[in-house]
């Protein structure tokens, strides 16, 4: 049980170098408030990096400790698995047509029909729809006016005007 154990660790260690490595080729000029834009790469490159070493000690001395049988199923759910893929191509491809707050709302509507399907609670009904659309917007509206507004940071929006 230790080697798949030290592998995780590993394997997140060569992550977190991974990220140190690209956040190395980012520009450290200062910016806004003091910092780069390489600033937080660097910062979830070491936690990342130092998440792993903690993964892979306690692997090594004993295993993960209190760690409870695994549960689910013996093979993955491909039908949840496709409801995710596709919200998130779906956004990818539609954020520069409708907009980062519609796109991410669609995304979290086929999202969530692939996690529910996973723990076959699936409802496709209009009134399931209508909730979960709402929800995704209330989300991803907020985060869009607090990059663009308030970081200055440019998102595709649906208009000019700069609130969708």
């Amino acid at each position: 049980m230790k080697a798949p154990q030290s592998a995780i660790g590993l394997g997140t260690i060569a992550l977190g170098v991974l990220l140190a490595a690209g956040a190395a080729q980012m520009s450290s000029e200062a910016g806004y408030a003091g910092v780069g834009p390489n600033f937080l790469p660097w910062v979830v490159a070491t936690l990342l990096t130092l998440c792993g070493a903690m993964l892979l000690w306690e692997a090594r001395s004993g295993g993960f400790r209190s760690m409870e049988a695994p549960t689910g199923a013996d093979t993955g759910h491909w039908a949840g698995f496709v409801w995710v893929s596709v919200g998130i191509l779906v956004n990818a491809a539609l954020i520069t047509r409708i907009g980062f707050i519609l796109s991410c709302a669609l995304c979290f509507v086929l999202a969530v029909r692939g996690f529910r399907s996973s723990e076959a609670r699936l409802d496709l009904s209009l009134r399931a729809l209508v909730l979960d659309a709402a929800i995704g917007f209330s989300i991803a509206a907020p985060v869009f006016w607090m990059f663009t507004k308030f970081l200055a940071i440019s998102l595709p929006g649906l208009t000019d005007t700069g609130w969708l």
